[in-house]
């Protein structure tokens, strides 16, 4: 069912969540395509919808209303043929505090019932090119936030996946970390796979991205290249664009 150099379509998505006071609009009618082979940004603040967004695109909430596929699998209909299609990277760290860094690659390899061979290999030229070779021998309990934030960016692409859904990865790294991550994720271009992320880090999201979409209050606001964007607005960067948009900065909806 893949079909044309469409990655991800979605259209019209809306996602409410009722509380006891009010009826949350997370996702406001929004629509967007990401082609295959791109690095496709959400940015905005926390709240705008970015992670509720990619969790119904993963399977794991169903929309109020819209619709949503992966390379032609409707995630409704199809999810667990779009699921054999994806890598995920949640901004909370899904590992195991008493295994190593290696054991917990080695065991998310045998969970998609990789030959072990395959995940020794694949497992070694991860670890190798995040310079996470160290860090892997010893157990996530004493792991900082940024390494574990690396640690789940490798478990996420154990499985060598097509498209890969990237929720605020750089969270709680050092800036020597984020910027070799950086390299790490601008490399899956060369190897033709799409990237979905989700930040509110400007730089982030001018480094890596082809394309981003402004979100804020669940509703995309506009959409287009960084430097498209940025001369639109007459912005010199990100922040001025979303600034020039809202009327305030992404931090301060953080």
């Amino acid at each position: 069912m893949e079909q044309n150099n469409i990655a991800i379509e979605v259209r019209n998505l809306k996602k409410h969540f009722r509380t006891k006071l009010e009826n949350v609009k997370a996702l406001d009618d929004i629509s967007f395509n990401v082609k295959s082979g791109e690095i496709f940004g959400l940015l905005g603040p926390n709240g705008a919808g970015k992670t509720t967004t990619i969790n119904i695109l993963i399977g794991l909430i169903k929309p109020t209303d819209g619709s949503a596929t992966i390379y032609g699998y409707d995630i409704q209909d199809h999810i667990s043929k779009a699921k054999e299609l994806i890598g995920v990277c949640p901004q909370e760290h899904a590992v195991f505090k008493f295994l190593s860094g290696r054991e917990n690659i080695e065991l998310f390899g045998n969970l998609y019932s990789m030959p072990k061979d395959k995940i020794k290999k694949r497992a070694d030229e991860l670890i190798d090119k995040l310079n996470f070779s160290n860090a892997s021998k010893h157990k996530t309990k004493g792991y900082s936030g940024g390494m574990l934030s690396q640690l789940n960016l490798i478990i996420s692409i154990i499985n060598n996946p097509k498209i890969i859904f990237l929720d605020e990865p750089t969270v709680g790294m050092d800036p020597r970390a984020r910027r070799k991550t950086w390299e790490f994720i601008g490399n899956f271009k060369n190897e033709r796979k799409t990237v979905l992320l989700t930040t509110h880090y400007i730089e982030e999201a001018e480094a890596l991205c082809d394309r981003v979409a402004i979100i804020d209050y669940g509703e995309l606001l506009d959409i287009g290249s960084p430097k498209d964007l940025m001369k639109k607005y007459e912005s010199d960067n990100l922040e001025d664009v979303f600034m020039n948009i809202t009327g305030r900065k992404i931090m301060e909806g953080m």
